[in-house]
């Protein structure tokens, strides 16, 4: 039976590991994610794994041969129990995929908000505050534009403290 497998990889060679897996035959799935970089006073949007060190393999393990992935270049190892490669539950990787949206995974606060939307932080020391929605943060942070002492102040929130005003 066909499953998804989770493979391990080196740090920063999740990119590596794909090709070199697909090379070989493998079927992979690496989910990306867009997040704001900041380097040399300077953002850029750059695209990163949504699980970095991680992604998955495609493979019928009764019928496949897994083991050459242990030796492939980028990976780590498989994440396995003493008989064998774990699979990953039913449906959680094509959950996943339908998350995505061109090709990169679609963050649900984006769809949720837009910049410039008015929302309620419903927790946290500026709970019942009105602010307007100004983009994500990194990390599931999201930026919120506040009236404070007459001025307006951005602030950092978590995501799971913003609700529509």
């Amino acid at each position: 039976m066909t499953s998804w497998y989770v493979v391990h990889t080196h740090a920063l060679s999740e990119n590596r590991a794909e090709a070199h897996l697909c090379r070989q035959g493998y079927d992979v799935y690496l989910p990306q994610c867009r997040k704001w970089r900041r380097h040399a006073r300077r953002r850029e949007l750059v695209q990163r794994p949504l699980f970095p060190r991680y992604l998955f393999v495609l493979l019928d393990v009764m019928k496949a041969s897994w083991r050459p992935i242990l030796s492939t270049v980028g990976v780590s190892t498989l994440l396995m129990r003493e008989s064998g490669p774990i699979p990953v539950p039913p449906g959680v990787v094509e959950q996943i995929q339908k998350s995505e949206a061109g090709g990169l995974f679609d963050r649900a606060l984006e769809r949720r908000f837009s910049p410039g939307d008015q929302v309620r932080i419903v927790e946290g020391p500026f709970a019942d505050l009105i602010g307007r929605f100004q983009g994500l943060a990194d990390r599931e942070r999201v930026f919120v534009l506040l009236n404070l002492m007459e001025r307006q102040v951005k602030v950092s929130l978590p995501a799971e403290a913003l609700a529509t005003a």
